[in-house]
């Protein structure tokens, strides 16, 4: 998430009460997760396991709580809880809008398209031309949506992440702040849920068609072209690259890739980053001929117990 303006470090650090290190006029200019910061960015990190990966990222601003060494061109605010202080920006920054109409005023809906009964539209949102939004749609606030997008009945578009922090007294919610953006000629069909991203977009590419009753995850990136057939969850944090193809019930692990051109076979576990270009089946996955080859050989190995307990 990007402000409206450039902030100074120490207005920042007195939104949180909390101390910092570097020129109180140090310039911020948003706030981000670690796999989408850019300079003048903040990112939290309150696990000593990711100290190094936040204070060498591009971050510029470090929300820690731990004093350590400042690296050169950079901030760092100092917080007793920063999975809370980065709520707390984000309530500040980007606060929730109740909405009390269908149709927000504040949407924007480009010629041609047709909106069907019983359908809610948040603030902020955009839908191109020749679009059709089915019946019983949600759209929340600041979706994307372009020309010639059809959204089938019961889809929900921008509800918020799946990410949480245990505590004591229970499980605490990272806030969302993000977007989802459906890219042009997209089909999305019955009871899909696709959540906005924390900081950053939700993407779903040109030309790709997802079946009913598909859950995506927050900040995941789907390429253009892909086919997701139904009842497949991708997890957060993904790429799915160009011209994929995942059939029926296939699962997927956060923050992994898979490659340009892939085919998943149906209830395969993708547990790890794959490349483009071969077919895949299994949990753990494999490239399938291996993994059907070694069920046709487990199916063998009642005839080899028995021959060798023959001999």
């Amino acid at each position: 998430m990007k402000f409206l303006q450039s902030h100074a470090l120490k207005d920042i650090a007195s939104i949180i009460d909390c101390e910092f290190i570097g020129d109180p006029l140090f310039e911020v200019l948003g706030m981000n997760e670690i796999h989408v910061v850019s300079a003048g960015d903040i990112v939290f990190v309150d696990h000593p396991k990711y100290y190094d990966k936040a204070l060498n990222s591009k971050a510029t601003v470090i929300l820690i709580n731990k004093t350590v060494p400042c690296p050169k061109g950079k901030a760092l605010l100092i917080s007793d809880d920063p999975f809370r202080d980065f709520n707390t920006l984000t309530t500040h920054f980007k606060p929730f809008q109740p909405s009390y109409q269908s149709i927000s005023e504040s949407s924007v809906v480009g010629e041609g398209t047709i909106i069907q009964p019983n359908c809610f539209i948040g603030n902020n949102v955009e839908i191109g031309k020749n679009s059709i939004i089915h019946a019983n749609v949600s759209i929340f606030d600041d979706t994307i949506i372009g020309d010639n997008v059809v959204i089938q009945s019961g889809t929900v578009l921008g509800g918020n992440a799946f990410y949480y922090k245990n505590r004591p007294e229970g499980y605490d919610q990272l806030k969302s702040s993000g977007r989802v953006v459906i890219n042009n000629n997209v089909h999305i069909g019955a009871s899909c849920t696709i959540d906005r991203g924390v900081t950053g977009d939700t993407t779903i590419g040109n030309g790709t068609k997802l079946d009913n009753l598909i859950q995506v995850g927050h900040d995941t990136l789907i390429g253009a072209n892909c086919l997701i057939a139904s009842q497949s969850g991708i997890a957060g944090c993904c790429i799915i690259e160009d011209d994929v193809t995942i059939w029926g019930q296939v699962g997927t692990n956060s923050g992994i890739t898979i490659g340009s051109g892939a085919v998943i076979l149906g209830q395969t576990g993708v547990t790890k980053s794959i490349e483009g270009g071969k077919t895949y089946f299994g949990t753990p996955i494999e490239e399938s001929r291996s993994k059907l080859k070694e069920l046709a050989l487990l199916r063998k190995l009642p005839e080899i117990i028995k021959e060798l307990k023959e001999k």
